[in-house]
């Protein structure tokens, strides 16, 4: 453990299925920005937010463009 994490102490948190999916995702996207050079000390927070915001907004697509086995089922 670094000491920033020390002095940060441990965090621990639960999601709900959604949040987890919106998480998996916002996190490849940042993944992303970080990988293209876009990210640094100074912006770090910005593109979090905006890695979630995109994570979100696919996820609206998808639901509006696919239907599920159970929105089928009547």
């Amino acid at each position: 453990m670094s000491p920033e994490e020390k002095k940060q102490g441990q965090h621990y948190f639960s999601l709900q299925p959604s949040e987890k999916a919106v998480f998996r995702s916002a996190a490849e996207i940042f993944a992303a920005y970080v990988c293209s050079g876009k990210v640094s000390e100074d912006n770090r927070n910005e593109y979090y937010k905006m890695a979630i915001r995109d994570a979100i907004r696919i996820g609206q697509v998808v639901e509006k463009s696919i239907q599920s086995d159970e929105e089928l089922a009547v």
